[in-house]
């Protein structure tokens, strides 16, 4: 699906945003791309999708190559950005406007999100709030149905209650045919959704995992005060951290734990789940 060699990339001769860095994505999962700000999430997803090109290495998409941008892979892929621009039509002409560029466009689809996030279709786009744009983009994305789904923050923007409807419409509506990769800092928004989780750090690839993979050999939950841990943080119900599961109960994985834990110990993390 996705195979990332040895690939560099930077905007200018001053920093690199990836330095030779590999990732293997597999098909039919959900991922997560987690990373502070500035470390390079929507420029991955921008090479992935083609819309910039690296300055060495090979980036295989689709089997195909992003940057030839050729008829065939961008029937496949869809890229929802996080900053969205929106032309002066209602939100059944915007859909109408992009839904013939993809085969694999699903009607169905499009009628669950447009009930579920009870938007007026009518409406122009103009006239609605940032989070109801934020509907209809979301709304096109999902029923493309492309192979390759890449989101940059589909959350911002949404109320509590849109946040949880878009979770249940990605669980119930993207299938095995399909990857998804959605970036976010909001790490709490995808605790329920993926089953992957991607961790940039540094220019590198510092995590590429699945949830079943971290949570045996990592142990979240209640923690001495004093004790190993890789994170930890105090709660109104006590210690609750990262360490190395030996032998405890396997628990859920904590997105949130997991990333802080990462990224201070990135090493001894790596050491453990490669293990």
């Amino acid at each position: 699906m996705i195979t990332l060699k040895e690939l560099s990339f930077s905007y200018n001769r001053k920093k690199e945003v990836f330095d030779r860095i590999n990732l293997e994505v597999r098909p039919g999962h959900i991922c997560g791309l987690l990373g502070k700000n500035g470390e390079g999430k929507t420029s991955l997803l921008n090479l992935l999708s083609g819309q910039v090109f690296p300055n060495q290495g090979s980036c295989l998409v689709l089997e195909e190559t992003p940057s030839e941008r050729s008829a065939r892979f961008l029937r496949q892929i869809f890229l929802l950005p996080e900053d969205i621009s929106m032309p002066e039509v209602t939100a059944t002409e915007y859909i109408k406007m992009y839904a013939p560029f993809y085969p694999t466009f699903r009607d169905d689809i499009y009628k669950a999100c447009i009930e579920s996030f009870e938007i007026n279709v009518s409406e122009r786009l103009s006239n609605m709030s940032q989070g109801q744009r934020k509907k209809v983009a979301i709304t096109l994305a999902l029923a493309t149905h492309t192979s390759l789904l890449l989101m940059d923050e589909p959350t911002n923007g949404l109320d509590i209650p849109s946040k949880a409807t878009f979770r249940k419409l990605v669980a119930s509506l993207v299938d095995d045919s399909q990857t998804v990769i959605i970036s976010t800092h909001q790490v709490r928004d995808l605790e329920s959704l993926i089953d992957t989780v991607l961790i940039l750090d540094q220019g590198q690839i510092l995590l590429n995992k699945t949830l079943d993979e971290i949570s045996e050999k990592l142990y979240f939950g209640l923690v001495k005060p004093d004790g190993k841990s890789y994170y930890s943080e105090s709660t109104p119900q006590g210690t609750i951290g990262v360490t190395a599961r030996d032998g405890k109960e396997e628990t859920g994985v904590s997105l949130e734990l997991l990333f802080n834990a990462a990224i201070t110990y990135p090493k001894e993390i790596q050491r453990i789940i490669n293990s």
